[in-house]
C-alpha cells in the first residue's frame, strides 16, 4: 500500500467517525519556542494548554514534522530520519480511552476492502502504563487482545507530558511484530527491533507540577476535561505494508536512493559507507523539499540554518559518492513527483522549491572552494604550533561564514590528521542560538511567564481588536503586569504591559509594525504604549510607561492610537501587496513572498528569486505600482473560508499559519492576499511608492525596500537638489551626468595607477641597497630593516621577494622587512631554500616578530606575513628576528 493511500485512508477513517480534517500545518512552527513542527499534536497544543477553545470536539489530521536532535546518526542507522509524516486522531472532552483504542484496533485489523490497513490482530502487542488497570481491561475485555500480549512499562515508556507544568496522562501503545528474523521473542519489553511500535495513544487525563525529566514530577490532579491525542508514525506503517525491512526502503524514499544511485553509479547495499551516504541524501533532500515548500530558505540561523544545514549534508555525501557536477535539480524532481502524490502544492509550487534548491547547492559548491581555503590556512597554522586540535573558533568560523557542517569539518581535518575541538565549536552554537532565542523571546513575552497571560485570558476571554474600524475606543483594564509581574496596580514611571478587553491598537503581526498611542484611565492616569504584542492567541498586550498618576486593574480607559503612524504605516502595508503582485507579474509566481516589515512610510519585502532583478526590470515594477496609485482603485477586506479564499486565488504567505476563516484583502482587479493587517481605503491615498533597490539577503531571496507617500516625496526633492548641484558642479545637463561622472572617474583611476606605479617604482628600488646592506650572521646573509612609513603590505612583499632575489652565492638567506600603515606595524619575512635546510623558516620567524608587536601572523616556510597593535616595538621586533637568525644559523 502506497505512502499516498495510507494517508487517504487515516483522514477517511477518522472523518467517517465525526471528526473534521484538519489540513497538516505548516513546519514553522506557530510557538516562539520551536522552530519547526516536531510532533503532530504541535498544532493542537493550544486547545490541550487551554489557551483557545478547541472549534471541533473531535479533529483528524496527517501532520508534516522535522526533528533534527540526531542528525548525525541519519543514515548511520536505518531507524533515524529528519522528516516523517504522524497520523493523529484527537479528542477535546469528547471520547476516552475506549473511544480511542476502538477506533484504532478497527483502522488496523479491519480488511483493505472494507477501508482498514489489513493488519493481523496476531501480530499486534500492547503496552500500557504500569497501574493504568483501565486501559489494560478495555484493552481485554472490550477488543479482546489476550492478556499475554499486553505488556505493563513504566513512567519512561508509557507516560506523556510536554516536560512543563500542564496536562500529561498515560500512553497505550500498539506494537507491531515483525517475526523472529528481527529478533527473539517477548513482545515490546524486550525486544523494540522486531516489536515496532506503529501507534501511541496518549489519555490526557492529570495535571502535572514542576520537575526534572520524564519521570521526576508530581501529579497535581485531574483535568476538567479529558482529552485524546494519538500517533500513528505513517513511514513506519508503510514499512510494514509495503512489507520492507526499514523506512528507507519504503516507497518515498527508496526512489530518492534509486535516483542517487542513477547519478552516481552506486548501488544501495554496495558497501556500508556508500549506504549511509545514500541513506543521508534520500533522507534530507526530502526534508530539504519539505521545508522550501512551506517556505523556510536556506540561512545561517533559526530554520534557515536547518535548512541550509540537512541540504549541504546531502550535496557533501553526493560528492562522498563520487558526484562532480550539480545534482539538486534531479533529486528535487523525484522528490515532488513522489511527495507531490500526498501533497498537491508541491507540484503547483515546483518552480518556486527547484529555485531556492538550486540556489542554496550553487551557494555551496561555491563555499566548498573557499571555505577549503580558510580550512587550509586553518590547518597549517595548528600544525605549525604543533597543534593536533582545530580550535573551535576555526569550525565556527567555517560554519558561520561560509556554512560549512561541523560534521564536514571534521571530516576534512581528519584528513589532515586533526580532530576538531567540537566542544568549543558546540559551546560558540549554544550561545550564538541562545542569545537569538533570548532576543525572540524578550521580543514576544517581555520575558513575562506566558502563563499570566493565558490566566488573563482564562478570566477575561480574547481582546476584541476594534482596530480595523476605530481608532479610539472606551476599554477596561482587565490585567496588568509590571517588570513581566502580574501586580494589582502600577504606579507613576513604571514600565507596564496593560491587558484590555477592547482595543484599538494593532499588535505587531504578519510584518505590519505595532499602533503606538495613549490610555487615558478615568482616574486621570497616563500609559504611553510603544509596543503591542500577542504572546498568547487573542490577547493584545500594551507595552508602555505610566507618565502620570496610579493604574488599577478594572479601571475603565480610553485608549487612542497615534493616528497619524497607523496611517503611514497603512499605506506601506498596502503599497506592500502592490509589490507583491507587480513582482510576481514580472518574475512569475516565484517571486513569492518570504518576509516583509511595514512601518510608517516605508517598507522592506522579501521574495524568491535566484537572481538580482535587473534595473530595468525594477523601474518596470516601480512604474506599474504607481499606475495602479493613479487609478484610484478602492481597498476591501472580508473574511471567508480558507477553500474560498483559495478558490478566489486569493495569495498566502508561505509559512504563514491560517485558520478556516481568513481575512482577504483585495486590491481592485490588481490584488488579493490573505491579510489580517490594516490598510488604506483606496490605492490615490498612497500619493507615491519609490523603490529604493533590491539586494540579497541568502540564496535564492532578494530584498525590495522603498518608501510611500511624503517619505518618497522628500526623497525625490533630495535627489532633485542633489541633481541640480551635480549638474552645476560638471556644467552639464541632467541627462549628460552619467557620461561626465564616468569620464571624471575614469580619469582619477587613470592618475591613481600612475601614482601607485611610481610609489612601488621607489620602493623597488631600494632593493639593491637593501640586498648590498645584507648583514653576515653566522654565515647567513640577513637583510632586516625598517621601509617607509605607509608602505602596504602588497609593495612590502615585493620588496621583500626583490630582495631575497638579488642576494647571490647560494648563500642562505633572511630578508625581513618592516613598515607602519595606517597606524598598524607591518612584517613580511622570506627565506630561500638554503636557509630553510639550516632550519630557518618564515612562518617562524614572522610569528616571533608578530608577537613582539603585539598581534600575530603566519604563512609558509619560505614567505610570511604579519602585524600588530604596537608600533613602537618595531625596533624590539627587528632585534628579536636578528636573535633568531643568531641562534638557529
Amino acid at each position: 500500500m502506497e505512502s499516498a493511500e495510507i494517508r487517504r485512508r487515516w483522514l477517511r477513517f477518522f472523518e467517517e467517525r465525526g471528526h473534521h480534517v484538519v489540513p497538516s500545518a505548516s513546519l514553522i512552527a506557530d510557538d516562539p519556542t520551536l522552530l519547526l513542527v516536531p510532533a503532530g499534536m504541535v498544532p493542537f497544543k493550544p486547545y490541550f494548554l487551554g489557551e483557545v477553545k478547541a472549534p471541533w470536539q473531535r479533529a483528524t489530521s496527517v501532520q508534516k514534522c522535522v526533528r533534527t536532535p540526531d542528525i548525525e546518526e541519519v543514515g548511520k542507522t536505518t531507524r533515524h530520519g529528519t522528516f516523517f509524516q504522524m497520523c493523529g486522531n484527537f479528542s477535546f472532552g469528547d471520547y476516552f480511552k475506549e473511544g480511542a483504542i476502538t477506533f484504532a484496533w478497527e483502522l488496523l485489523t479491519s480488511s483493505v476492502a472494507d477501508g482498514g490497513y489489513g493488519l493481523d490482530p496476531e501480530r499486534l502487542w500492547i503496552t500500557v502504563y504500569l497501574d493504568d488497570d483501565e486501559a489494560e481491561r478495555i484493552w481485554r475485555e472490550v477488543v479482546g487482545v489476550p492478556a499475554e500480549r499486553i505488556q505493563r512499562l513504566g513512567k519512561s515508556e508509557n507516560y506523556w507530558s510536554m516536560g512543563v507544568p500542564g496536562p500529561c496522562g498515560p500512553c497505550s501503545e500498539i506494537n507491531y511484530d515483525r517475526g523472529p528474523e528481527f529478533g527473539p521473542e517477548g513482545g515490546p519489553a524486550v525486544n523494540d527491533e522486531r516489536y515496532v511500535e506503529i501507534w501511541n495513544l496518549v489519555f490526557m487525563q492529570y495535571e502535572r507540577g514542576a520537575g526534572d525529566g520524564k519521570e521526576d514530577f508530581p501529579i497535581l490532579g485531574d483535568l476538567p476535561s479529558q482529552n485524546i491525542d494519538t500517533g500513528l508514525g505513517l513511514e513506519r506503517l508503510a514499512m510494514i505494508l509495503q512489507g520492507v525491512r526499514n523506512m528507507y526502503e519504503t516507497d518515498t524514499l527508496r526512489v530518492v536512493i534509486d535516483k542517487a544511485t542513477e547519478l552516481t553509479g552506486v548501488a544501495y547495499g554496495a558497501a556500508p559507507a556508500s549506504d549511509v551516504s545514500l541513506r543521508v541524501v534520500a533522507d534530507h533532500l526530502r526534508t530539504s523539499v519539505m521545508l522550501i515548500g512551506d517556505g523556510v530558505t536556506p540561512g545561517n540561523e533559526g530554520r534557515g540554518y536547518v535548512l541550509r544545514r540537512i541540504m549541504r549534508r546531502a550535496i557533501r555525501n553526493m560528492r562522498l559518492l563520487g558526484a562532480t557536477e550539480p545534482v539538486v535539480a534531479d533529486l528535487v524532481d523525484t522528490v515532488i513527483k513522489t511527495m507531490g502524490r500526498q501533497y498537491p502544492e508541491l507540484l503547483t509550487d515546483r518552480k518556486r522549491v527547484e529555485t531556492v534548491a538550486l540556489a542554496e547547492e550553487a551557494a555551496f559548491l561555491k563555499a566548498l572552494k573557499g571555505g577549503t581555503n580558510i580550512l587550509d590556512t586553518a590547518v597549517t597554522e595548528t600544525k605549525a604550533a604543533g597543534g593536533k586540535v582545530l580550535p573551535g573558533d576555526k569550525a565556527f568560523l567555517l560554519h558561520d561564514t561560509w556554512g560549512f557542517p561541523i560534521d564536514l569539518t571534521l571530516e576534512m581535518a581528519a584528513e589532515q590528521g586533526l580532530s576538531v575541538d567540537e566542544d568549543g565549536f558546540r559551546r560558540l552554537m549554544k550561545e550564538q542560538r541562545e542569545r537569538a532565542k533570548a532576543d525572540a523571546k524578550a521580543k514576544k513575552t517581555g520575558h513575562a511567564d506566558l502563563s499570566a497571560y493565558r490566566e488573563i485570558a482564562d478570566n477575561s476571554g480574547a481582546t476584541d481588536f476594534t482596530g480595523y474600524t476605530l481608532t479610539e475606543n472606551e476599554s477596561t483594564v482587565v490585567g496588568l503586569l509590571v517588570d513581566g509581574v502580574p501586580s494589582p496596580a502600577a504606579a507613576e514611571g513604571d514600565e507596564v504591559e496593560v491587558i484590555l478587553d477592547r482595543s484599538p491598537f494593532y499588535a505587531e503581526g504578519g510584518g505590519q509594525l505595532a499602533d503606538t498611542g495613549r490610555l487615558r484611565l478615568e482616574s486621570g492616569a497616563v500609559i504611553e504604549v510603544r509596543d503591542v504584542q500577542k504572546p498568547v492567541p487573542g490577547v493584545h498586550v500594551h507595552k508602555g510607561v505610566v507618565q502620570v498618576g496610579e493604574v488599577v486593574i478594572g479601571s475603565p480607559a480610553h485608549a487612542a492610537i497615534d493616528v497619524g503612524r497607523r496611517r503611514a504605516i497603512a499605506r506601506a502595508h498596502s503599497a506592500t501587496h502592490l509589490t507583491h503582485q507587480a513582482l510576481r507579474d514580472a518574475l512569475g509566481p516565484t517571486a513569492a513572498q518570504a518576509g516583509s516589515e511595514n512601518s510608517p512610510g516605508r517598507f522592506r519585502f522579501d521574495f524568491g528569486s535566484p537572481n538580482a532583478v535587473p534595473g530595468t526590470v525594477l523601474t518596470d515594477v516601480e512604474q506599474r505600482i504607481n499606475d495602479v496609485l493613479s487609478r484610484e482603485l478602492d481597498v476591501q477586506a472580508e473574511v471567508m473560508s480558507i477553500d474560498d479564499a483559495k478558490k478566489q486565488g486569493a495569495i498566502a504567505e508561505f509559512g504563514e499559519k491560517y485558520g478556516e476563516r481568513v481575512r482577504v484583502v483585495t486590491i481592485g482587479d490588481f490584488s488579493k492576499e490573505l491579510c489580517g493587517g490594516t490598510h488604506v481605503h483606496n490605492t490615490a491615498q498612497l500619493g507615491l511608492v519609490k523603490l529604493l533597490g533590491e539586494s540579497s539577503i541568502g540564496s535564492g531571496v532578494r530584498r525590495v525596500e522603498a518608501l510611500v507617500g511624503a517619505d518618497a516625496y522628500n526623497f525625490l526633492a533630495k535627489e532633485h537638489t542633489v541633481v541640480a548641484q551635480l549638474t552645476d558642479l560638471v556644467k552639464g545637463r541632467p541627462e549628460e551626468l552619467p557620461e561626465k561622472i564616468s569620464g571624471m572617474l575614469a580619469k582619477l583611476r587613470d592618475a591613481e595607477k600612475e601614482i601607485e606605479r611610481y610609489r612601488a617604482e621607489k620602493v623597488l628600488q631600494a632593493a639593491a641597497g637593501l640586498a648590498e646592506g645584507a648583514k653576515d650572521v653566522r654565515g647567513v646573509a640577513l637583510a632586516v630593516g625598517r621601509v617607509p612609513d605607509g608602505t602596504s603590505a602588497d609593495d612590502l612583499r615585493k620588496l621583500v621577494l626583490d630582495v631575497r632575489g638579488r642576494i647571490q652565492g647560494g648563500r642562505p638567506a633572511v630578508v625581513a622587512l618592516f613598515t607602519v600603515a595606517n597606524g598598524r606595524p607591518l612584517t613580511v619575512i622570506a627565506t630561500n631554500d638554503a636557509a630553510r635546510d639550516r632550519g630557518l623558516k618564515a612562518g617562524d620567524l614572522v610569528r616571533t616578530a608578530a608577537k613582539t608587536l603585539g598581534g600575530g601572523g603566519g604563512g609558509k616556510p619560505d614567505v610570511a606575513q604579519g602585524g600588530g597593535q604596537n608600533a613602537e616595538a618595531v625596533d624590539e621586533a627587528i632585534a628579536a628576528v636578528e636573535r633568531l637568525v643568531a641562534e638557529a644559523a
